[in-house]
């Protein structure tokens, strides 16, 4: 009893931690998943300690995924995708090319094998549709062009997990896939081609007993789960991940009659389950690997950075949008995604990647995730000295570090202020007193 009472404890620590660094993210308008994180690896075991196994939330977390994907299912809008389905299909297949490519030719080097590289590169070639979308959000991009080619890029993106997914979940003790797992995902990754197809062709379809359910408010939410985590279930039955069934799941649903209600009703259930999801994640995080290695770590989220921006910028160019549209875009894509984390811990499940290699992508995930909002100001003001056409060196620094240089400069302002009030009664009182010594000695 006891010790379920301390289980009960670190839990309730944990969620109104993940609270306050919610709003603390809220308050600096950054994307709130990045305060859950943070969250997590200040109370974790590398932080402050009061949780020391993240077994206590493992299944909700996993139960996490499963409402993540099939919540992108049903926010899918296939209509809109087809308007930028070959900018975004075309740009998401190199750059799935382009990081194996690059993994497997550093896996050479490295004598990687074959399991590792395939896990590395997909974890590369991932961008976060959250932290992209709130950043899109913040410098008023959602509805321009740039806003569309960037999330058709990140839908994209988004169903490629569901294969990647699969690929990772086949590997074999000896690191090689079997011929009935290569069947499998053939089959399994034709199926959703089709299903998207159909379903992006004909109006919304009629869930079975969607008139009773629709009838009853507490039903809603019970048929949502039922869809999901059912179809997950058969999914896994079928020798298939279960996150590909609760995809399905919510595909489904999202081109049905039924989708704007089980949105509504399933939002609270998703958003705390992600929460927790999300607090796993900073869980995960070793603060004393990352300040150890620190220097491997900052050179592969550059390195990352800098690749996946200049490689997205060329093929976004090269398929007809212009140079200012492909190099923001490009720019919100630079990071890597929160399914990067799960296609690691699917690694790590199967033995694709080891304990080490685990820690360091999490690692290197997390801090994409966390220095994005940064890497798109810079990217932005460095894009507009290229516009303006700046050469001197003084005029570049100003540009580039000129507003946080002016508002320390303020901040230093006001400190000076504050102390010149506080001093000056002092200097008046002693004055004051010097005076009336004064007084009394001439009399």
């Amino acid at each position: 009893m006891e010790g379920h009472t301390s289980s009960i404890t670190e839990l309730a620590i944990v969620v109104v931690g993940a609270l306050g660094c919610g709003l603390v993210m809220r308050y600096f308008r950054q994307p709130i998943l990045l305060g859950y994180i943070l969250a997590g690896a200040v109370l974790g075991p590398s932080g402050f300690g009061f949780v020391q196994s993240r077994e206590q939330v493992q299944l909700l977390a996993e139960l996490g995924v499963l409402m993540l994907l099939f919540f992108i299912g049903m926010e899918l809008n296939l209509r809109d995708f087809r308007a930028v389905w070959k900018v975004a299909v075309l740009t998401t297949a190199f750059q799935i090319a382009v990081a194996f490519l690059g993994m497997y030719l550093l896996g050479l080097l490295l004598d990687w094998p074959l399991a590792l590289t395939v896990v590395v590169g997909f974890v590369v070639a991932l961008s976060s549709t959250a932290v992209a979308i709130k950043m899109l959000d913040e410098i008023g991009e959602k509805r321009t062009r740039v806003g569309n080619v960037t999330i058709g890029i990140l839908i994209a993106q988004d169903l490629a997990v569901i294969p990647m997914i699969l690929i990772i979940g086949a590997f074999r003790g000896d690191g090689g896939i079997g011929t009935l797992a290569i069947v499998k995902i053939l089959l399994s990754v034709v199926f959703l081609g089709l299903m998207i197809a159909y379903l992006g062709k004909r109006k919304r379809v009629r869930l079975p007993f969607a008139r009773e359910i629709g009838r009853n408010r507490e039903l809603l939410p019970l048929a949502g789960l039922g869809f999901c985590f059912g179809a997950a279930a058969l999914s896994g039955l079928l020798g298939l991940s279960a996150s590909y069934g609760a995809f399905l799941a919510g595909l489904v649903i999202g081109n049905s009659t039924s989708r704007r209600a089980m949105i509504h009703y399933t939002e609270p259930i998703q958003t705390v389950l992600l929460m927790v999801f999300f607090l796993t994640i900073g869980l995960l995080i070793d603060i004393q690997y990352i300040w150890a290695n620190l220097g491997t770590v900052v050179m592969l989220v550059f390195f990352v950075a800098v690749l996946k921006t200049a490689l997205n910028i060329g093929l976004i160019r090269a398929l007809g949008e212009t140079w200012p549209r492909a190099f923001l875009s490009s720019v919100l894509l630079a990071q890597l995604g929160e399914f990067s984390f799960i296609l690691a811990a699917q690694g790590l499940t199967v033995a694709a990647i080891d304990w080490e290699s685990h820690r360091l992508l999490v690692a290197v995930t997390v801090i994409s995730l966390l220095v994005s909002p940064v890497w798109l100001e810079a990217a932005r003001r460095l894009h507009r000295i290229a516009l303006l056409g700046i050469t001197s060196g003084r005029e570049t620094l100003r540009l580039t570090v000129g507003p946080e240089a002016l508002a320390l400069g303020r901040s230093r302002g006001l400190v000076n202020a504050w102390l010149a009030r506080y001093r000056k009664p002092r200097r008046s009182k002693t004055g004051g007193d010097g005076a009336a010594a004064s007084d009394a000695s001439a009399e």
